[in-house]
Parts: C-alpha cells; sequence; structure tokens
C-alpha cells in the first residue's frame, strides 16, 4: 500500500484518518487499553472502547486526549503510530507526511507536543493547523476570500469558535465544554433525579436518541437501565427529551458564550459578513437535535449545519495537504 500523505482529525472522542483520493479511511474512537503491570499498549480504537468499564484491575482503558490536547505523550504516540501503521501498512518503504488537527486555543508547547509524538509514530513530516481553520476547509468554506466566515465547531472535548478571513483566524476561543461534557451532564441528572448509576456510554446514547438544545412540541423518550444508588440493584426507569433539554442546558450556555464572545471580537465589516452568510457548525456534537434553532435564537445569526459535519475537519487535512501552497498561510507549525 503506497500512502503519501495522511491527514489526522486527532480528537478526544474520535481519530478520523483521511487519505486524499481515498476519503475517510479510518474513524475509531481515540482510546487505548494499557496492560499495567508491563506497561504494553493491548488495543487501540474500537477494540479498546468495548473494554471501558469492563476492564479487571490489570488493564486500563481510557482516553490519551484530554480536551483536545494531549494528556498522556507516550500512548497518544502508540495510538498514533496503531492508526499510521493501519493506514499505510507496517512494512512500508517510504514514511507518509503527515497532517494533524489541534484546538483553537492550543499553546505551543501543546503543539510542539504533537509535532514531536507525530514524528515519533512514523511520519516524514508533521505540519499542525489549527481545528476551525481544517473545519472551515472541510465544510466547503473559500477561506483564502477576503469575507468573514464563522465556524463552530464542537466536537468530543472542545468547541472551537472562529472567524476566518484571508487564510487566518480574525478572533476565535476555544472552550473546555463539548460532546463528553454534554454526556456527564446527563449522567449527573439521573444521578441526581433518579439515584440511578449510569455510564458515560448510556449518556451518549440517551443524548443521539432524544436529547435536544430546544424544547420540543413531540416529547420523546426512551427507557434506560442503569444500578440504583440505593440498593446497588439493576433498575430500569423512563426518561422524556424535556428533562435532557434541562439537564444540559448549562453546558450550551458555555457554548452560546463562547459564540457571543467570538462575535463581539470580530471586526464590523465582518460582522456584516457573517450576518449575510450565517454560522456554520461542525463536528460530532453539532448533530444534536437543534442546536442551530439554540445559536438563532440566542445570536440572532442563522446557523447551518455543515454537510457530513462528522467528518468537515478529516476532510480539511485531506484538502489541505493536496494544496499546501493554497494554505500554508493556514499552517501554525510543521517539521
Amino acid at each position: 500500500m503506497f500512502v503519501k500523505k495522511i491527514g489526522i482529525d486527532l480528537g478526544t472522542a474520535n481519530t478520523l484518518v483521511f487519505v486524499p483520493g481515498k476519503g475517510v479511511v479510518i474513524n475509531e474512537p481515540s482510546v487505548v487499553a494499557v496492560a499495567t503491570e508491563d506497561n504494553k499498549v493491548l488495543a487501540v480504537g474500537a477494540d479498546a472502547r468495548q473494554m471501558i468499564g469492563k476492564t479487571p484491575d490489570t488493564i486500563i482503558a481510557y482516553r490519551p486526549m484530554k480536551d483536545g490536547v494531549i494528556a498522556d505523550y507516550r500512548v497518544t504516540e502508540a495510538m498514533l503510530r496503531y492508526f499510521i501503521d493501519k493506514t499505510t501498512g507496517r512494512f512500508r518503504i517510504f514514511k507518509p507526511e503527515v497532517m494533524v488537527s489541534v484546538p483553537a486555543g492550543v499553546t505551543s508547547t501543546e503543539r510542539r507536543a504533537v509535532v514531536e509524538a507525530t514524528m515519533n509514530a512514523g511520519a516524514k513530516a508533521a505540519y499542525v493547523v489549527k481545528e476551525p481553520v481544517l473545519a472551515a476547509i472541510g465544510a466547503g468554506i473559500p477561506i483564502n476570500e477576503p469575507r468573514g466566515h464563522m465556524i463552530v465547531d464542537i466536537g468530543g472535548g472542545t468547541t472551537d469558535v472562529a472567524v476566518i478571513s484571508l487564510g487566518g483566524i480574525v478572533a476565535s476561543t476555544s472552550v473546555k465544554v463539548a460532546g463528553n461534557k454534554l454526556d456527564r451532564a446527563i449522567a449527573e441528572y439521573i444521578k441526581k433525579n433518579y439515584n440511578l448509576a449510569i455510564g458515560d456510554m448510556t449518556a451518549e446514547d440517551v443524548k443521539i436518541k432524544i436529547g435536544s438544545a430546544v424544547p420540543i412540541d413531540e416529547n420523546l423518550s426512551m427507557q434506560i437501565k442503569g444500578r440504583d444508588l440505593m440498593t446497588g440493584l439493576p433498575r430500569v426507569i423512563e426518561i422524556v427529551s424535556q428533562e435532557i433539554t434541562e439537564a444540559i442546558s448549562y453546558e450550551l450556555d458555555e457554548i452560546i458564550r463562547a459564540i457571543k464572545k467570538v462575535l463581539q471580537d470580530t471586526p464590523p465589516e465582518l460582522s456584516a459578513d457573517i450576518m449575510e452568510h450565517g454560522i456554520v457548525m461542525s463536528g460530532g456534537s453539532s448533530l444534536l437535535r437543534n442546536i442551530d434553532e439554540l445559536v438563532f435564537q440566542e445570536t440572532g445569526v442563522v446557523a447551518h449545519i455543515a454537510e457530513d459535519s462528522l467528518l468537515c475537519v478529516a476532510k480539511g487535512t485531506g484538502i489541505a495537504l493536496e494544496h499546501l501552497d493554497i494554505y500554508k498561510k493556514s499552517i501554525t507549525s510543521k517539521r
């Protein structure tokens, strides 16, 4: 298998690998299972995610990325090596060029850590680009034009909000509130109101199936299973979407505050462009029911969910890799 260029959307929840000409070839959870005795990596991605919450004391399954940045350097490197090997084949003659996404609020040290980890995982050259820029490229926004475009990328660990013009970020912010925090808020609400403990995967399932950013007329409901905190025995309850809207309202407020802050920091000329073209939303958590409606209610600016919003950043890495000369201004660091 001869792959010269690879784009990696290194997310807190999922990692997507994009190969120019082929599209997204890998979409797996950013989870690694490690044996505690000899510190050996046992499984990565989908295989490791199945182990979360079900491992014996000798195995830990966890996410080495926290809030969009590397929390465990060695394990992240092992995870990157696994994804690069799986894409290019272990016995490759040529090392690939790799582009990796990082949150808008990343520090120079965190950025360097991503470059180092990518190089050590087997890349010939490593490029780092901020997530909102890649999300905008992937969503088909012509970022090099002298026109203001606003992108809101809501992932698993971070929400990145940015206004882009002439290939660069004019105003941006990054908040550590996204899909994972919404899941935790749902689990916390059920624990407080129903004395029932549920796992992260169940909370995510509830969010996807009946969650909504604004109250809806048809009150959806679903049954959830968990452990009763009083008796310690398994129990089933029924929950409705109205409750989920209430459970995640504080977290959504933080995302709205971030959007408003960036709008306030935007020069007037670009604000006029944003009013005209609206806000583009990408990332897996932008698929939450009616989140575009909430943004419109709170800001007065129309919001659109990008096509294939889950894949925008990964697609952006592929497009930027193929046209490095056009997007060279957007690359924040390379080696």
